[in-house]
C-alpha cells in the first residue's frame, strides 16, 4: 500500500495539503457527489472535502449535516449555508466572496451528483466568469445508477430531466425526443409518473423498451422493465413512491412502412375520424401518435 505522505511523484490533486483531518481542499469551488440512498456511498474524497473545507453550502442542510453526523465528521465552528432554486441570488455573493478571499468552498447536493437536476448550475457559472477554480469530486448520480441496472444501451444517452407538469406541454416535450438515438433518461414525480408513461407510449411508441427504476440503493429498490405499454399496465393499480428514474430505449428502424401505415389509415379513415383513426393505427404499429396522425390529416386533405 503507498503511504500518502509519498505522493510527491503523483498528479497534483485538488486536495493539496494535509489538513488535521485529512487532506485541505485547495482554494475554489468544490461540488461534492453526495448518496442518492446508502450513506457509505459517499467516497473518501468527499468525506476529506466536507471535513477540511472553509464554508459549507447545501441545497439542503438539515440533509447534509446528517451525513456528516453519519461519518462523524464535525462542523468545527463552521455553519453550512444553504443554497437552493429560491435563495440562489441573495447567497451567491458570499459564496464567491468566500472565494474572492482564496478559500475552499464546498457545495452539496441534496442527494446525487450537483448541477444534474439540481440548482448549482448558476453558481458553478458565476464561479468560473469570477475566475475562480471549479473542482468536482464524483460520485453517486441517479442518472447513471439507472443507466447501469437498466439493461439499455448506455453508449450514448440524452438526460432530459423533468418533463413538463401539464398533460398538452408534456406530449409536446416528449415528441421532440421521438427520434433522438440514443437511450432517454427522464426524472419524474411519482404522482404523475403514470400519466407521463401513457404519453411516452403515445409520443414515441407502446412497443418502445423502456425501464422504470425507483428507489436507487434504497431499501426498496425496484426495477422494472418491459414496453412502455407494459409500464403503464403495472402502474395502474399499484401506486408508484419514492424517486423515479426512467429510461426509454432509441428509436429503431420501423418494422413497418409507410405503405403499411398508409393502408391500415385508409380502412380505418372510411368509417373513423382523423383521430380516432390515428390513435388506433399507432397504437396497432407501435408507432408514434402524432406521426402517424399528421399522416392521416395530409390522405384526408388529398382525398
Amino acid at each position: 500500500m503507498t503511504d500518502p505522505d509519498d505522493e510527491c511523484d503523483l498528479p497534483l490533486t485538488p486536495l493539496e495539503e494535509y489538513g488535521p483531518g485529512g487532506r485541505k481542499p485547495a482554494p475554489g469551488l468544490h461540488f461534492v457527489s453526495t448518496p442518492i440512498g446508502a450513506a457509505r456511498d459517499i467516497t473518501l474524497r468527499g468525506l476529506d472535502i466536507l471535513r477540511e473545507a472553509d464554508l459549507l453550502a447545501a441545497e439542503d442542510t438539515r440533509t447534509l449535516r446528517h451525513l456528516m453526523d453519519i461519518h462523524g465528521i464535525a462542523l468545527g465552528g463552521r455553519s453550512i449555508v444553504a443554497y437552493h432554486d429560491h435563495n440562489g441570488e441573495a447567497v451567491r455573493p458570499r459564496l464567491l466572496a468566500a472565494l474572492a478571499e482564496g478559500k475552499a468552498v464546498a457545495y452539496a447536493s441534496e442527494a446525487g451528483t450537483p448541477l444534474v437536476a439540481d440548482p448549482g448550475f448558476q453558481l458553478g457559472r458565476a464561479a468560473i466568469a469570477a475566475g475562480h477554480r471549479v473542482f468536482a469530486a464524483p460520485g453517486p448520480s441517479a442518472v447513471l445508477a439507472a443507466l447501469t441496472v437498466s439493461g439499455l444501451p448506455s453508449d450514448r444517452f440524452l438526460f432530459a430531466g423533468f418533463p413538463p407538469n401539464t398533460a398538452q406541454a408534456r406530449r409536446k416535450w416528449i415528441a421532440e425526443f421521438a427520434q433522438v438515438p440514443a437511450t432517454l433518461v427522464f426524472y419524474e414525480s411519482p404522482k404523475r409518473v403514470r400519466d407521463m408513461l401513457t404519453d411516452l407510449a403515445s409520443e414515441l411508441g407502446a412497443d418502445r423498451e423502456a425501464v422504470l427504476c425507483r428507489e436507487l440503493t434504497k431499501r426498496f429498490e425496484e426495477v422494472r422493465r418491459g414496453t412502455l405499454a407494459d409500464l403503464v399496465e403495472s402502474c395502474a393499480d399499484t401506486p408508484i413512491k419514492g424517486e423515479i428514474v426512467v429510461l426509454v430505449d432509441r428509436t429503431r428502424a420501423p418494422r413497418f412502412g409507410p405503405e403499411d401505415v398508409e393502408a391500415a389509415l385508409r380502412d380505418r379513415l372510411q368509417r373513423m375520424s382523423v383521430k380516432d383513426a390515428a390513435a388506433e393505427v399507432a397504437e396497432m404499429l407501435g408507432l408514434p401518435r402524432r406521426e402517424v396522425y399528421q399522416r392521416a390529416l395530409a390522405m384526408e386533405k388529398d382525398g
